[in-house]
């Protein structure tokens, strides 16, 4: 059953990012206000995902088209399962080895997001994994799949490793955003790529999502706070023993670690500053 846990109550409104002149997330042209993307994978039941969905506050979710066409578990029904007027559907190409595997079914799933209302989705994550043990993305094949997929008009959203140089050739290419993992996918680790995501928001000119490897808010705040204009976050939801509690905290940390970003943290010094002013003391 979802379960929601209130802010604590204060007499002032909170803040909102707009209150310290933050912009919408914009991707390929179309605005989101929420920075939370969530996917439909690895939960027990359809109806733990449909209220941990709603209790992300997110309005992307991506999609494996590959599961989809087989009717994987829990994949049976998803046209049914969300109301897709209120979410934008993200088909991803996990599953795919080659880069005309990815663009065959990238293709694909622009069609599948068409059967379900969305005429004008071109929107795919773009996932080229070779590799059955780590998962980690190959950076030839996405960047090949990235080119042609451009070419017929996707909005590519590339899942990469954090790598700068790669990031910016993708970008060059037209890709609507980078995905740099934080760390492999699935596994919990948190955030052990910081300083080259680092290195890659500070040049992007796309939205940079940090996506895989997030295992708690902490580290989805943290990202955050480095300047990330996103996160997508499946498995740290699903495999928690309240998705839907944990998919609540998870907004709440994207949003305050946004809000973090946006208000600037203090400086870090090599010694210690008193918070009360010394003047005015009493002495003895």
């Amino acid at each position: 059953m979802l379960t929601h846990f209130p802010l604590p109550p204060s007499d002032t409104p909170p803040l909102t990012s707009s209150d310290i002149l933050d912009s919408p997330l914009i991707i390929a042209g179309k605005t989101f206000q929420s920075r939370l993307m969530t996917g439909t994978g690895k939960y027990r039941s359809v109806e733990e995902m449909q209220q941990s969905i709603i209790a992300s506050g997110c309005q992307i979710v991506t999609v494996a088209v590959r599961r989809v066409q087989t009717k994987a578990p829990g994949h049976e029904n998803l046209a049914e399962a969300l109301d897709w007027t209120k979410i934008w559907m993200l088909p991803n190409t996990a599953g795919c080895q080659t880069a005309e595997e990815a663009i065959r079914v990238a293709r694909l799933g622009r069609e599948m997001a068409k059967l379900l209302g969305q005429e004008d989705n071109n929107f795919v994550k773009l996932e080229v994994i070779p590799d059955a043990k780590y998962l980690l993305p190959d950076p030839i094949g996405t960047l090949e799949a990235a080119e042609q997929l451009v070419k017929e008009g996707f909005a590519v959203l590339p899942y990469i490793n954090a790598d700068p140089m790669l990031a910016k050739r993708l970008e060059e290419v037209g890709c609507a955003t980078v995905m740099p993992l934080a760390s492999p996918i699935g596994s919990g680790q948190g955030l052990k790529t910081t300083a080259n995501i680092q290195i890659i928001i500070e040049n992007a000119g796309v939205p940079v999502v940090v996506d895989a490897g997030i295992g708690s808010p902490s580290e989805a705040a943290q990202a955050m706070e480095m300047g990330a204009d996103a996160l997508l976050i499946n498995s740290a939801i699903a495999l928690s023993q309240n998705p839907a509690a944990m998919a609540q905290a998870m907004n709440m940390a994207t949003y305050a670690g946004r809000l973090a970003y946006l208000a600037g943290r203090m400086p870090i010094k090599n010694y210690a500053s008193a918070s009360s002013p010394l003047e005015g003391t009493i002495t003895s």
